[in-house]
């Protein structure tokens, strides 16, 4: 299934992609995309009824803003240099283990909203990644199958990043990474079931229509099932926590001087095969 939510900023209902394109209403069957949500298999099944018996409304998609795909989320781990070619273009060594950071829920908006290049901004920079959505809490998992079992499903994440503040002014990755609009999210997620190999999926992203990051997830250092796992060692994960898993070579970073970092008025675009487009424009903050 692909699960959106559609409307103005927090005041979002739940909707569904069908397999024909057309936006059907889940709000008489569902209150939300969240966790108590995903967690809730006989709650899915009642919406895959929904969606084959056609019974859910239509919606009218025209000028009808699309949210992030999972509301109330509770938090957005990322995992860095997780790409073996981004790893290469930035000069870092491929990390032995998954490098973890964090961006707070309040990063993510939606896949087509505004993003704001921050005060004093210099390197703001752009990065497609694979976004893991947590089903079912995990905590210690021990095998890959376990992991996989409990992602509730996939979409696309936009982890915009400022890079002076990232590397150059002290401490950890985390005054780079938490600006607002920094983590645009869907347009769907994406349920597992039709994602049959997280590891073969193409991403890529333009910026003003030029073509920056084509990459695939089978350049992952560490595969998705590897990051679940590994993640559950450390923190609880809890159904709606979204993971980023890193993203592709083609980061402004990784370009020759002068580096083409974000402005306003720039567009950025991004897909991930069968995840669906995001496109922002940029604005100063």
């Amino acid at each position: 299934m692909k699960l959106l939510r559609v409307g103005t900023a927090g005041a979002e209902r739940p909707a569904l992609l069908d397999a024909e394109g057309t936006l059907r209403d889940l709000s008489g069957t569902v209150t939300d995309i969240d966790g108590s949500l995903l967690a809730d298999a006989a709650a899915l099944d009642r919406i895959r009824s929904a969606a084959e018996s056609g019974e859910l409304p239509a919606l009218d998609a025209a000028g009808l803003r699309v949210g992030p795909p999972v509301g109330r989320i509770g938090k957005v781990v990322c995992i860095g240099l997780n790409y073996h070619d981004h790893a290469q273009e930035t000069g870092a060594t491929p990390p032995s283990e998954p490098v973890i950071f964090f961006k707070a829920a309040d990063t993510v908006v939606g896949p087509n909203d505004t993003v704001l290049v921050p005060r004093k901004s210099v390197k703001t920079d752009w990065e497609v990644e694979l976004a893991i959505v947590i089903g079912r809490t995990a905590r210690y998992l021990e095998s890959d199958e376990q992991a996989l079992a409990h992602v509730a499903g996939y979409a696309v994440s936009h982890d915009v990043s400022e890079r002076e503040f990232q590397i150059e002014r002290g401490g950890t990755w985390d005054k780079g990474k938490n600006c607002e609009t920094f983590n645009p999210l869907g347009p769907w997620l994406v349920t597992a079931d039709e994602v049959p190999d997280p590891q073969a999926l193409s991403l890529k992203l333009w910026v003003n229509g030029e073509l920056k990051q084509d990459g695939t997830t089978a350049q992952q250092i560490f595969p998705v099932a590897e990051v679940v796992r590994y993640v559950s060692q450390f923190m609880t994960l809890y159904p709606g926590d979204v993971i980023n898993t890193g993203t592709p070579a083609g980061v402004a970073m990784g370009q020759p001087e002068p580096k083409p970092y974000l402005r306003a008025g720039d567009v950025v675009e991004l897909e991930i095969e069968g995840l669906g487009k995001q496109r922002q424009e940029l604005k100063d903050a």
